[in-house]
């Protein structure tokens, strides 16, 4: 754990600086653990068993969760990005978080959720004094390299909501051993970011995405599909769809649509490709 007092993270100090958008979400900040979305999963409302199964070091005394929830950490051991990847961080250089949400539901409503908080992380960068833009479905990238990582997970509870547990990795600071575990250079830092006092910086982004996830609640994505559109990395460029490393698709990147499907321009006219597993890869 760092000790620097600017890495710190304080719950009170993040709940202080939230705007009025984030100040019912229960916020929690723990030294070290395993996945922060793991942990949440696990105290979802109608996961008793997933509960009773989990260790007690996710649990504490902390319970099923009756609320949105903020669980961050100094240090994520075992993060976790799409498709089961691993999401490596180091402790002081990365922002490791994930926020559980409760959504009216039904789960198809949900279409276009990570996007739609791609915008949210986005506009708060942004706004801090980092120009970024997204790339189609769950990353937000500086200068077409990776700056964070979105994971959306659902589960359905029993009084009909959906939850979702939101989880995202930032880096701040790419120190060498990091950048060598990572093993690839298309990764993305903010050092500006990282001078920031770390509690503002939760704040600021807490508050985004709780009126984000808020409005996502109320219109679904087409209320964000014009703003996703603007932040688009390669825009007009030739793209490639893999899935499981095979080229499936290709075309030029042409937005998205108000469900947050993939539009591409291609020779035999205009298609939408709907997010799963595949991964959006420049054409070279």
């Amino acid at each position: 754990m760092n000790n620097d007092t600017n890495t710190t993270l304080n719950a009170a100090a993040i709940a202080a600086g939230c705007a009025a958008s984030a100040s019912h979400v229960a916020i929690e900040v723990v030294a070290e653990t395993g996945s922060t979305n793991a942990d949440l999963l696990a105290r979802l409302p109608g996961a008793a068993k997933a509960a009773a199964d989990a260790p007690q070091d996710v649990l504490g005394d902390t319970g099923l969760l009756d609320g949105p929830t903020l669980r961050i950490a100094h240090e994520q051991t075992a993060g976790r990005g799409r498709a089961g990847r691993p999401w490596l961080s180091a402790p002081g250089a990365s922002l490791t978080f994930s926020l559980a949400w409760p959504f009216k539901g039904p789960l198809q409503q949900l279409a276009g959720l990570p996007l739609a908080v791609g915008v949210a992380i986005a506009e708060t960068v942004a706004s801090l004094g980092v120009p970024v833009q997204l790339k189609w479905p769950n990353d937000v990238l500086r200068d077409s390299a990776k700056l964070a990582g979105i994971l959306v997970e659902t589960q359905s509870a029993p009084d009909s909501r959906i939850w979702a547990v939101i989880g995202c990795g930032m880096n701040l600071l790419m120190p060498d051993e990091l950048e060598a575990g990572i093993g690839r250079s298309d990764v993305a830092s903010a050092p500006w970011l990282a001078q920031m006092e770390r509690n503002a910086l939760v704040a600021a982004l807490l508050s985004r995405l709780a009126g984000a996830l808020a409005e996502f609640d109320d219109a679904g994505f087409a209320a964000f599909a014009e703003r996703w559109n603007a932040l688009q990395a390669w825009r007009g460029e030739p793209v490639s769809i893999l899935d499981q490393g095979q080229i499936v698709q290709q075309g030029l990147a042409a937005g998205v649509d108000d469900i947050g499907r993939l539009l591409l321009d291609t020779p035999s006219g205009r298609v939408a490709v709907l997010s799963g597993d595949v991964s959006l890869r420049r054409t070279a």
